[in-house]
Formats: structure tokens, sequence, C-alpha cells
């Protein structure tokens, strides 16, 4: 592989380019689903190819190909050398990169089962059995399991001199039931909505997760929510469960970060930003208690957004984006670090395949613990909706006005869990809604989600990111304003 990225480099500069990184990826990936008992997705795949990036007469061209010899590379090295003078002539100024040095290395991801190796007997017998659990409790509808894995080979050479091999393998699986009863629905899922929890991880995860310990009682829970309380409609205090903490900080703080948003040159998907450049270090985000960081380095965790290089060949790093609810940092590449006078990358540039451009992408965005105790947390809370798993979200393009609803709530009095409640949601402004929280969890209760699906760029490129998360209480919010039947 290393002599067709070679190959790709020499014919970019003997056609004029400046600058050129070549990534050649092999994706394997399985996917297993059943519903009511029934296999509903049975697929396994794979692909290979090259994709060249390059710099030629100050501007961008790419282009990829999945003829995997020298003549097939050349042409598709020379082919973006053509479309980067082409885009020249269209220019506003010259690509500029902030600096970075050479780098070569390789790298794996720790996991202890590989789940290519695991038969896809058991893995299904696996989510059969959970989903049978499910199917035994009156009441429950539909019975959903999905389990997804993911091994990821690229190999990067740039002109610079960086040669990097990586080799990431990911898991994820999750359970969910729905019951519908007199024109209602409501759903439980099991340990997180749309796929479950996924990680940087083998097979291990699945153990990990106890899915048939789980399945009887989330099934209890999706038919029960049909006789709780509905949430009320009032401002109050919310507690957010890390889960859906963890898709708030992903749509109010990671998407208003990612640079090119905010500069304007990605608009696809989530919007803008209203995280103009005259707030950079300026802005009170959130409470003196909040702080939030970018970080793909493996000591944050086994999360969606872990690496050791991005698709540029910067090493991953920590940057803080939030510092004691004080706004200070950006997701950014080397063009757009440039662009707003940063010494350096913060290492952001991810790409879905090897026939797609790298792109700016969280990493692993989270929140980092703070004192409480969960128990204490309840026990000091005289009123307040306790909301759990998300269900729904809307955000504005520029992330700054949202509502969530969550799958359940729990209505806290004095200090102690006292009923469960339906529909809860809730609402708010991006600043405000940080700036209102008074007390997070400690590090005991913290968990790195994997958001497996965010969507960006046209074409649109999927991408997994990661958000630590631990409980965190919120005062003076919106509440249940999405189901209120005005």
């Amino acid at each position: 592989m290393w002599d067709l990225c070679t190959n790709a480099l020499d014919t970019a500069k003997l056609r004029g380019a400046s600058y050129g990184d070549v990534r050649a990826m092999h994706l394997r990936q399985r996917d297993l689903t059943t519903k009511n008992g029934q296999v509903g997705t049975l697929a396994q795949s794979e692909s290979i190819g090259i994709g060249v990036r390059v710099l030629a007469n100050g501007a961008w061209g790419f282009a990829s190909t999945d003829r995997l010899t020298r003549e097939g590379v050349a042409a598709c090295a020379a082919q973006a050398v053509s479309i980067a003078k082409a885009s020249a002539l269209a220019k506003r100024s010259n690509v500029v990169l902030a600096p970075e040095k050479s780098y070569v290395d390789s790298w794996q991801s720790p996991f202890r089962k590989d789940p290519f190796e695991i038969p896809l007997e058991t893995q299904l017998a696996l989510l059969l059995a959970a989903d049978g659990e499910m199917r035994k409790v009156k009441g429950v509808t539909l019975t959903e399991t999905s389990m997804q894995f993911r091994k990821i080979d690229s190999w990067l050479a740039s002109s610079i001199g960086s040669q990097i091999h990586q080799r990431k393998v990911i898991s994820g699986c999750g359970i969910g039931a729905t019951s519908f009863q007199g024109g209602e629905i409501q759903k439980r899922s099991y340990p997180n909505s749309f796929g479950g929890q996924h990680a940087l991880e083998g097979y291990e995860l699945v153990d990990s997760l106890e899915l048939l310990k789980h399945a009887p009682v989330i099934a209890d829970e999706a038919a029960a929510l049909h006789a709780a309380a509905q949430c009320p409609e009032k401002f109050g205090t919310v507690i957010l469960a890390g889960n859906q903490l963890g898709l708030q900080i992903h749509e109010s703080i990671g998407h208003p970060i990612e640079l090119d948003r905010v500069l304007g040159q990605e608009a696809n998907f989530a919007g803008t930003s209203f995280l103009t450049l005259d707030q950079f270090n300026k802005l009170k985000y959130a409470s003196r208690i909040v702080n939030v960081v970018a970080d793909a380095r493996l000591d944050h965790g086994r999360g969606l957004g872990t690496f050791a290089y991005d698709d540029e060949g910067v090493p991953a790093q920590c940057t803080a984006i939030i510092k004691d609810g004080k706004f200070c940092g950006y997701l950014s590449s080397r063009e757009t670090a440039h662009l707003i006078g940063l010494e350096r990358s913060s290492g952001t540039m991810r790409t879905e395949s090897w026939n797609r451009l790298p792109i700016i992408r969280m990493t692993n965005v989270s929140l980092l613990p703070g004192t409480w105790d969960y128990g204490d947390l309840i026990a000091d809370t005289s009123d307040a909706i306790l909301m759990d798993t998300n269900r729904s979200w809307s955000i504005d393009d520029r992330r700054y006005q949202f509502q969530f609803s969550t799958e359940i709530g729990w209505e806290i009095r004095g200090g102690k869990i006292v009923r469960m409640l339906k529909n809860p949601s809730y609402s708010g402004i991006t600043t405000e809604f940080w700036n209102s929280c008074d007390a997070i969890c400690k590090f005991d209760h913290w968990t790195l989600w994997g958001t497996p699906n965010c969507g960006k760029g046209q074409p649109m490129q999927t991408m997994g990111t990661g958000h630590g998360a631990a409980p965190a209480r919120f005062r003076n919010v919106r509440i249940g304003t999405a189901f209120s039947k005005q």
C-alpha cells in the first residue's frame, strides 16, 4: 500500500502540486438487527480504495479511485491536480496551512475480542434472546435489537514526509421496546437511543452491557409509561442523565465550535454557528463549574472520536473548549487554524471513507466530571424532573435555540424520586442553559457515550463522535413544551 501512496505523491508533484496527501483505506463492517423475534438485517461488507488531496496554484483538488494499480493511482493523482488548477481560477486567496511536523508511525486501538472473529450465529443468538425477553412483557408492541461492528485500516502518506498506519475496531449494540396503546406510542431504549452505545472497543463492549439483564426492565418501563403522569409544563429544575447530556453537548457545543461552520465554509445539515470570532476567549458560555474539552487521545477514553492522528497527520490532542465557563477553543484544521492566527491545527480533520475529503469533525467533546455523588445530588434537589434517554431533538441552524424530549422522566420531590413521568421535554437558549448548570456528578458516574451517526458535508459523511458526561443539574429551565396541547 505504501508503494501506491508514494506513486500518487510523485505523480502529483510532477503535475505541479505544492502539497499532497494520500489516504488508502480498507473498511470492513458488519450489521445485525432483529425486529419482533425475526432477523431484520444480517450484512457484512468491505471497501478499499485511495483518495488523493493536493494543493496546486493555491487551491485544493481531490480525487479518489478503487483501481489499486500504479496506473489507476497515477491517473487519480493527476485528476486531483487538474481539479485543483481549475478551482484556482475561482479562488479568493491562496490556501495556507499551519505548520506541522512529519510522523512515521503505526497505531492500533486496543481491544480484547475481535468482533469479526465472533461467529455471526453467536451474535445473532444474543440479539434474538434479548428480543425474546422484551416480548414476554405484556403491552410491548415492537421489539428491536442491533449490533454494529467496524474495522478500519488507513494508510496516510503526505508530501511533508509522514507515513502513518492506523487500525481502529469499533463496536456498538442496543435494544429497544415500543408500546402502542390508545393512540399513544411510548418507547424505552438501552443503553441509549438510536442504536445504543458505541465505542472504540471489541466485542467485550457487548459483553459488558448485559443486554439480557436489561431487556425486561426497559420493556416494563415502555408499557408502564402509558399510565404515568404527563410531564408538567413549567419553568423549573432539570437533572439530565449522562446519555441525554451527551447529545446536549453534541448539538449545543460540539457543532457550533467547528471552525469551518464559523467561517462560513460549511453549512450542510447542521448550519453555521453563533460562535463568531469576536466571542473567542470572551464569551461566558456556561457557569464556572462547566469545563469542556475536545480530546482525541486514548487517555481520555475509548470513544468514537479517539485516534492517534487525524486525517491530515496531526497528532491527537486535548483542546480546551470551555474553561471555568469561558469559551476558549475551536475545532480546527491546518487551513482554518492559519486563517484565525492559531499556531497549530487542533487535529480534528477526519473522513468517512477513501472517496471523501477530510473535513472538521468532533472528536470526543466532553463535559469534565464535577464533584457530586449522584445520590447526594438527588437528595439535595427539592423539586425537579430527571430526564433520561433522548427521544427527539431540534436546534436552529446557528445552534442557539433548542428543544429536546426524552423517553422517560422521573419526578423528584423532597430529595427523592417519587414517580415516573411520560413525554418529558425541555427547551432553551444554548448559553442561558449552560449558565444555569449548578451541579455535575463526579467521575464515578461519568460515561464516554458514542454517537455513531453524525452527518455533515455534501456529499454527506456519517462520522462517529464521543461525548463524556455525568448527570448534571440545571435551574430555571423551560419544561414540558414539546408535548403541550395548546
